[in-house]
């Protein structure tokens, strides 16, 4: 202890120690809320991304329904219609 006893006294690193230990632990933006602020926008960053893949692929598929073939084709295969004289049979494998 008689060791460190100088240590302590010196205002200078009293100062300086008092200020991390606010800084880091009791301080509004601590050392916890910017780690779990940071994981949030990782998660936000990746629901970013997925989101904008989702709406790539809705582009393409209006830009594909542009034509009336296509329309067609996939009222058929993705919302199951069907003419008024055909019977539709949908497959689901479990």
């Amino acid at each position: 202890m008689k060791r460190f006893l100088p240590y302590i006294k010196n205002k200078f690193i009293l100062a300086t120690c008092i200020f991390l230990v606010y800084a880091l632990f009791l301080d509004e933006n601590d050392i916890f809320t910017i780690i779990t602020e940071k994981r949030k926008l990782s998660k936000l960053e990746e629901l970013k991304s997925e989101t904008q893949s989702k709406l790539d692929e809705a582009n393409k598929t209006l830009a594909r329904l542009k034509h009336l073939s296509e329309v067609e084709r996939f009222a058929r295969e993705k919302k199951f219609f069907k003419k008024d004289d055909e019977d539709v049979f949908v497959i689901f494998y479990e």
